[in-house]
């Protein structure tokens, strides 16, 4: 492509804003923003006004535009842009991460089909070129898994309540204020963010392409001051984990779930809205990456740096695509539970094959024990009616 960058943007939130603030600092880049869309032009911005739309077709139809950055929340509004601005020939950059979760096949497709560039290292980990480095430096079988923090609001959210004894809806409505966390938190607090972005790094880690429905996540909603007082009085922090794995031989996990972290693994020791990723090997052990997980700058940084690369012709190999051979995903494993529930009737959903600790107290009940993932699948939906909490224990 031309050297020459002549960039429209979609969005102009705080991921969008951000990108701006970044581009205007950025030397040495040729680029340059040409045009704007946005849901209401009216809106005050620092921005001048001459920049901004509201046609998507501005954008979309303009020849000179040639890369497209994609930087809004709607999912599906963001599909339809980006398929579009690809069947166009236009280069696209995007942060969307619930929209490649459930359409990235498809988008590789396309790029492949128009000679184009599709890149999104801003979707996962914030300021973490995770993406990129499972891309470049991460190309064999020898890939074990990648685990850790990938969702920077609700790990504030836990860092305030085990480093300052903080109040969950407390620290929730800090990062809601301090722009961590969306108005309604869902996404980031029940685990789907962390959920998206694990689905984009088992593609580029093991070349497989799992739909999100078929993960099982949960997040720490439900989340009490009994299961903080447990794993602080047992030596543990609470965090919330994405982790996928090679399981059973040629098997591939995915699991988001919170987690019972302890003081010598890398998780611990994260704080704040930072995200933690660990990249394990045979032979290379583990490797950490660490980094600002939300904020505008921390993820516009990431933008820019997908739009620089596309200054260098950049493209995704999918490099295990092509020679990963006879990997399945799987939910056929045994996996280490803590369960604290309410209702002791709620304790016939689960089939436990082993039970290492119990308690029935007044207050409230918890059991730990082994049962297979694929069984906690089954009754996920039942579960988010419940008035229980659940953790993993596990290596890293």
């Amino acid at each position: 492509m031309s050297k020459k960058l002549k960039i429209g943007i979609f969005g102009y939130g705080v991921v969008g804003s951000g990108l701006a603030h970044v581009l205007k600092n950025s030397k040495g880049l040729d680029a340059s923003i040409v045009k704007v869309c946005v849901k209401n032009a009216e809106k005050e911005r620092d921005l001048d006004s001459k920049l901004l739309t509201t046609n998507p077709d501005d954008i979309l139809n303009d020849p000179e535009i040639n890369v497209v950055a994609e930087l809004i929340d709607d999912a599906e509004a963001a599909y339809g842009i980006v398929k579009k601005a690809l069947q166009k020939g236009k280069h696209i950059v995007s942060a969307n991460k619930k929209m490649l979760a459930y359409h990235v096949e498809e988008l590789i497709q396309l790029q492949w089909q128009h000679n184009v560039s599709l890149l999104y290292e801003a979707s996962a980990c914030g300021s973490i070129p995770i993406i990129r480095n499972l891309e470049e430096y991460y190309d064999n079988d020898l890939l074990q898994s990648v685990s850790g923090i990938l969702n920077g609001s609700s790990n504030y959210i836990l860092t305030k309540i085990f480093n300052e004894n903080s109040d969950y809806q407390i620290a929730l409505k800090e990062a809601q204020d301090l722009g961590y966390a969306e108005s309604d938190p869902t996404s980031d607090v029940g685990g789907f963010d962390t959920l998206y972005k694990l689905i984009l790094l088992g593609v580029h880690g093991f070349g497989l392409f799992v739909h999100p429905d078929e993960v099982f996540n949960c997040g720490i909603s439900n989340l009490s001051t009994h299961d903080i007082q447990l794993a602080s009085q047992k030596g543990y922090k609470i965090r919330l984990i994405g982790k996928v794995s090679k399981v059973n031989g040629n098997q591939v996990n995915l699991l988001v779930a919170p987690k019972f972290v302890k003081p010598n693994e890398h998780a611990y020791t994260v704080d704040s809205h930072y995200n933690g990723v660990v990249i394990q090997g045979n032979f290379y052990d583990n490797q950490f990456m660490y980094g600002k997980g939300a904020g505008a700058h921390p993820t516009g940084s990431a933008v820019l740096s997908d739009i620089t690369a596309l200054a260098y012709d950049y493209k995704y190999e999918y490099k295990k695509l092509k020679y990963y051979g006879g990997l399945q995903f799987t939910n056929n494993m045994d996996v280490e539970i803590y369960l604290r529930y309410s209702d002791k009737k709620d304790l016939s959903l689960f089939n436990f094959k082993e039970i290492s600790e119990s308690l029935t107290g007044k207050e409230f009940n918890y059991i730990i024990g082994t049962l297979n993932l694929s069984e906690l699948i089954k009754i996920r939906e039942q579960l988010l009616e419940k008035d229980i909490f659940l953790a993993y224990f596990g290596e890293e």
